[in-house]
């Protein structure tokens, strides 16, 4: 048994390198148009895995993710933007995250006494409240029109398309290639520090509060502070990933920090599994990417508009939107506990079907016994 563990990790380590090379391979192959799908999966993924933190391991319902993804994402291009104060590009991404902490904080006494749809509508007021500032708070936000994103810079190094111009092994580095990377970089920290929480002390009580807070209150778990905690990293990470979306869209419009996208987050944790980091990656990369390949090949799908065209009945955004709709009632019907579930399930019963069928215990047969020992027996009172 202690052979097999460190085999076990050593297994497991290759696998993430593995995993790890063939994620830097996209830039050098594929063209704008798959990096953006890429870029927006990765934003889209670490916003899903804090609402994962949040609704899935917490148990507190959530529709206000669209507010916190733009705190992050305005706060970054106020902070280093003109006008504005400026700052260093760095400097101004790691403020912004910490700003959405600090929106999260500050709603967190809410989130600490309310729970279910309460906390689910108290939340949804987040949205709304959040849309009428960036819609009237010009000098801030840009107003309707929203406003430009200055690149990201860190030593020296500009993650946009700059002079000179970079190229790597023979291709030309623009702003979808350095951003490519940079995304990757965030969603691994993502990735580890989520599942690290899980599988700490942090991540049990928060389990132990979502099955039943009289429990967790009976074995010391302090409810309002680690329902108040949970609600802070989730803003975080939303922060994260707002900061990722504004300098892939390169402008930040308050419409698109609407309530369709809080539900779009909804919609990746119930379709990826609930409480699950990989889930939750899942979910985010198939509600993110289906519009946008529904956009891209809609001239070639049946009752489907093309982009600004009147042929077909719906458009692309519509369509997908029915298809993820459609998954999620799949979903809740046949498989509650999302794709990270029916993976682990088809994982599983591969292993059984390889592993060899254990050999029937080998007995030595009972000799016979000699009649006259049998006969004897039979005499015996």
């Amino acid at each position: 048994m202690s052979d097999r563990l460190p085999a076990a990790l050593t297994r497991r380590r290759a696998r993430l390198l593995l995993l790890a090379a063939v994620l830097c391979l996209p830039p050098f192959y594929l063209d704008a148009f798959w990096l953006r799908i890429g870029l927006f999966s990765m934003a889209a993924a670490i916003g899903a895995v804090g609402l994962a933190l949040l609704s899935g391991t917490a148990g507190q319902l959530s529709l206000g993710h669209a507010f916190f993804l733009a705190v992050g994402a305005y706060g970054y291009a106020w902070l280093a933007g003109e006008p504005g104060p400026g700052l260093p590009p760095a400097l101004a991404a790691l403020l912004a995250v910490l700003l959405a902490g600090a929106a999260g904080g500050l709603f967190s006494p809410v989130a600490a006494r309310v729970k279910g749809i309460y906390l689910g509508i108290a939340t949804l007021a987040l949205v709304f409240l959040g849309h009428h500032v960036l819609l009237t708070a010009d000098s801030v936000t840009g107003g309707f029109n929203g406003r430009s994103v200055p690149p990201l810079s860190l030593g020296g190094f500009t993650f946009a398309e700059s002079e000179p111009e970079l190229t790597v092994l023979g291709v030309p580095f623009g702003s979808e290639e350095r951003l490519w990377f940079l995304g990757l970089a965030l969603f691994a920290f993502t990735w580890f520090s989520a599942r690290g929480l899980l599988r700490g002390r942090p991540g049990r009580a928060l389990a132990a509060l979502r099955d039943s807070e009289t429990a967790a209150a009976v074995m010391g778990v302090d409810v309002a502070r680690h329902r108040s905690a949970a609600f802070v990293v989730s803003s975080m990470y939303a922060g994260l990933a707002g900061v990722l979306l504004a300098l892939a869209f390169r402008r930040v419009v308050p419409d698109y920090f609407s309530l369709a996208l809080s539900v779009d987050y909804l919609a990746m944790i119930v379709i990826g599994g609930l409480g699950s980091v990989a889930g939750a990656t899942a979910g985010a990369v198939f509600v993110t990417a289906l519009p946008l390949l529904m956009t891209r090949y809609a001239d070639q799908l049946p009752l489907v508009a093309a982009p600004g065209s009147t042929e077909g009945t719906v458009g692309p955004t519509e369509v997908a939107r029915y298809l993820y709709g459609a998954a999620i009632v799949l979903v809740l019907l046949y498989a509650p506990d999302g794709l990270h579930g029916l993976a682990r399930r088809a994982r599983d019963r591969l292993r059984r079907r390889r592993s060899p069928a254990p050999a029937p215990p080998t007995t030595a047969p009972t000799p016979p016994e000699p009649a006259a020992a049998a006969r004897s027996k039979e005499h015996t009172p």
